[in-house]
């Protein structure tokens, strides 16, 4: 063991797998796992940390981000490795940062692109390679491992048009073979989102076809996770089977009011699914509350065509009166406005910052407007903004979190403004709220669905796991005082209780406090780990 470089001693090891604790040491040597063991010895020069009473764990792995365009703000951005997370998965909802073949796509993608909130400015017409080498250039604080979006695909393809022109789909298989090549660890849709709404399921059984054929999975934010939800399931399955895609059900909820109660149906499916010989997963987070675009509250057929379009409709009181009437409809594609209540609808990120925190209810109360015109107002005096509403119950969230199906996954925007305080605290919540105070889940199971299950779900290689061997990514904590005070007006507060993170050998977060280096690594499916790293 003389080239062991770290040595975390006496702490309490969680190995990722799900078994029972043992207090051990772990050593570790250069960027991989050495040994792990009771008394360890320490070459000279090895640095020493003591850890007793503390969990040592695989660095923990977010399978459900949008941080696609963190890696190039200006500052590094360590609001994950301050949760103990070294992993993030990103590309998620069918949205991801490329490929974009021309100045056309990165037009229409800028609405659903967080680049303005995150200070980089505009996308530039890349492929998918170009988009991993860019994030390697710039230097991410933690690993990033992308999936290319279908609403990327479609908008590269056929723009914001509802129908598929000749050629289209064709030009969409090729793109995702193309990123596939390139890297992209999976497919993802977002089936509630423009364009991807309008794709019925054979479009989206031919780009999983891809996936398939590439090994890849396919993760989707279903067409409706509320009344529709056994449907959006159903459609769900329907597509694995006709492929063989293995499938990831992101954010698995029972959203709006009138679902409450139905995770168990949701659970029940999906273990139905694996009996019959589907290989399908979920994620989820500790929240009753998500957070989306402000536009997800309206109806698809608002966004047709692009945001000239949506700004059109919404300045036309008859335009605006007939969505309202769709909304209220419900069904497919009806938008999710009657899942959650106007006061429930929270400004997480607009224009006029001055309304950060409020509430729909709260900005039409004040201008003595009906709560439907003050959204069309909000959405046209910004149609990037974005929002906090509540969704769940939560009985359904305990429920979900506990079942092993389940890997947890943040589903974090960019970290500015009024962001969900999920970004900032999802797995310290999980450890210290549903773990250590509420037993929702037992410790071990906790870590296994942080970490192993994450990984075996999505493909990723070589972590997971406190194995010999495997990447050095090493999560400290404190199972004592782990957890996030973070709020919907200070979703920003610091978690408590993440001692150490090692980033593939590296420490940082060195008790308590971020070190301020990118160490992170740009992960391409079907290619060996990178190597070195950032100082």
């Amino acid at each position: 063991m003389t080239d062991v470089t770290l040595v975390l001693r006496g702490g309490t090891v969680v190995d990722g797998t799900g078994a029972a604790p043992v207090v051990a040491d772990v050593a570790l040597a250069g960027d991989r796992i050495a040994a792990v063991g009771p008394g360890l010895a320490a070459p000279a020069g090895a640095r020493v940390l003591d850890v007793r009473g503390l969990v040592v764990a695989p660095g923990f792995v977010d399978a459900h981000t949008h941080s696609d365009v963190v890696p190039f703000m200006a500052e590094p951005q360590p609001f994950k490795v301050l949760q103990g997370v070294t992993t993030e998965v990103v590309g998620n909802c069918g949205n991801s940062a490329a490929p974009l073949v021309d100045e056309r796509a990165v037009d229409l993608h800028q609405p659903i692109s967080s680049t303005v909130a995150a200070g980089v400015g505009r996308h530039r017409p890349r492929t998918f390679a170009e988009y991993l080498d860019a994030v390697e250039r710039h230097g991410p604080t933690n690993h990033v491992a992308s999936l290319v979006g279908h609403s990327t695909l479609r908008i590269s393809a056929n723009g914001m048009a509802e129908r598929l022109a000749p050629g289209a789909l064709d030009r969409m298989v090729a793109l995702a073979e193309g990123a596939f090549a390139e890297g992209a660890f999976g497919l993802s849709s977002g089936l509630i989102y423009a364009p991807g709404v309008y794709a019925d399921a054979d479009e989206v059984a031919a780009l999983a076809a891809v996936a398939a054929r590439w090994g890849r999975p396919y993760a989707t934010h279903m067409r409706d996770e509320g009344d529709g939800l056994a449907d959006s399931l159903a459609e769900t399955f329907g597509v694995a089977r006709r492929t063989g895609v293995r499938v990831q059900v992101s954010h698995c909820k029972a959203a709006g009011r009138r679902n409450h109660g139905r995770a168990g149906e949701l659970l029940a499916a999906l273990r139905a699914a694996r009996a019959e010989g589907i290989d399908v997963h979920g994620d989820a987070y500790p929240y009753t509350t998500g957070e989306s675009f402000l536009t997800a509250l309206l109806p698809a057929e608002a966004q047709v065509g692009g945001r000239a379009a949506l700004v059109a409709r919404l300045s036309d009181p008859a335009t605006r009166a007939a969505l309202a009437a769709r909304a209220l409809a419900g069904g497919p594609g009806a938008g999710s406005w009657t899942q959650t209540t106007p006061a429930g609808v929270l400004l997480s990120m607009h224009a006029d910052t001055a309304l950060l925190g409020r509430s729909v209810a709260e900005v039409a109360a004040r201008r003595g407007i009906e709560p439907w015109e003050a959204l069309c107002d909000l959405v046209l005096a910004d149609p990037g903004a974005m929002m906090v509403y509540e969704l769940m119950a939560e009985a359904d969230v305990r429920e979900i979190l506990a079942d092993p199906l389940v890997a947890v996954g943040s589903d974090n925007s960019v970290p500015v403004g009024h962001a969900h305080q999920r970004g900032w605290g999802c797995f310290p919540t999980v450890l210290g709220r549903y773990v250590r105070d509420l037993g929702v889940l037992d410790l071990p199971e906790a870590v296994r669905s942080m970490t192993s299950l994450a990984v075996d779900a999505l493909g990723l290689p070589g972590r997971g796991r406190l194995l010999p061997g495997l990447l050095a990514d090493v999560a400290v904590v404190d199972p004592a005082t782990i957890g996030h005070a973070g709020t919907p007006q200070r979703p920003w507060e610091r978690p408590t209780g993440v001692r150490y993170t090692v980033l593939a050998g590296r420490v940082v977060v060195d008790d308590g406090e971020f070190t301020g280096v990118r160490a992170g690594r740009v992960l391409r499916a079907g290619r060996p780990e990178p190597t070195g790293a950032r100082g």
